[in-house]
């Protein structure tokens, strides 16, 4: 294991070309483990009640997303209303979602590219059921038009590598997850796609509560259930505690299997994927096999994760089951 030399406790970590940028604390480290500084003042603002006060360390952001490129990120609070669009290290502009039941699901927010290069800001910030796209540098709206907003809390976004899909991992009341898939280069046309069923089919029977979902490559997506089920009798699709793979271009599952417990957060590497609830296990998505898993890194309450380095041990604190907790009537 590789280790990195820190000089103060890590706000957040994503990869900016080949820089992991800790874009709340202001520090980058080079592919040699080489730290250097960056801006950790945003600017005097405000994103949301208490939220941000200027970047002396209590702004209430707690996570971070990068645009492909790297040029662009944007900070957020996990379960607040503010976020602040950043072009490097220099704010562009501020960012709020609607507020109902914020504290209950994820700030809905990603950053893509599309095919003819425009980097895209995609987030929900009037109604937490309307997708809208905007130009990232200039913020002009790219989906202006109608909208008839559907119940749907958007949540958890993500855009393919081409550009051309968009991935919702949401929920409808009361609650229960559902995933969506949406065709950007139809809603750049008319934004009212954004308001329909999107390109996955009836057909694909989803039939149980999608606990998790993720990009494999531009065509995959990975989708993960629990327990909680629509039908009586498990049909042709996708049943309770499976995990499948969808091919868009196919229009079908290519693979499907059970898993015997709760997966949780999904991130993708190739044919296989890392499940992140409770301990982290590797599955093999042909499978369903875990060929992988580290169930003694986990303390006994579940709330560290211990990582072994070389000259210390990092206990990363996880995040409470509360996302996933009734949402109030």
């Amino acid at each position: 294991m590789e280790l990195l030399k820190v000089t103060a406790p890590v706000r957040s970590l994503v990869w900016q070309g080949g820089e992991l940028v800790d874009v709340l604390g202001g520090r980058a480290w080079s592919s040699d483990g080489v730290q250097r500084r960056t801006a950790t003042s945003h600017g005097p603002g405000l994103v949301g009640p208490g939220e941000w006060d200027g970047g002396d360390g209590s702004d209430g952001f707690d996570r971070c997303v990068v645009s492909p490129s790297g040029r662009y990120s944007v900070v957020y609070a996990e379960r607040g209303a503010g976020a602040l669009v950043l072009e490097g290290t220099c704010p562009l502009r501020e960012l709020t979602r609607d507020p109902y039941h914020s504290e209950d699901f994820d700030y809905p927010v990603t950053l893509g590219v599309l095919g003819d290069g425009r980097e895209i800001l995609v987030h929900c910030p009037q109604e937490y059921g309307v997708l809208q796209i905007e130009d990232v540098a200039s913020g002009q709206r790219l989906t202006r038009g109608a909208r008839e907003a559907r119940d749907v809390f958007r949540s958890r976004l993500s855009v393919t590598g081409d550009g051309r899909h968009l991935l919702v991992a949401g929920w409808v009341w009361h609650p229960y997850g559902i995933v969506e898939v949406f065709d950007l280069e139809g809603a750049l046309a008319d934004p009212a796609v954004l308001d329909g069923e999107g390109v996955l089919p009836r057909q694909s029977g989803i039939d149980a509560e999608v606990v998790s979902a993720c990009w494999l490559d531009d065509d995959r997506l990975a989708v993960a259930t629990g327990e909680d089920f629509l039908e009586d009798e498990e049909g042709p699709g996708l049943g309770p505690r499976r995990i499948g793979v969808w091919s868009l271009s196919r229009r079908q599952w290519l693979h499907r299997n059970s898993v015997g417990f709760e997966v949780g957060t999904l991130l993708a590497g190739g044919g296989r994927v890392l499940s992140l609830h409770g301990h982290p296990r590797l599955i093999d998505l042909r499978t369903g096999e875990v060929p992988a898993e580290w169930p003694e890194v986990l303390s006994p309450d579940g709330t560290l994760l211990a990582v072994a380095q070389e000259e210390s041990i990092a206990l990363i604190r996880l995040p409470s089951d509360a996302g996933s907790a009734d949402l109030p009537p």
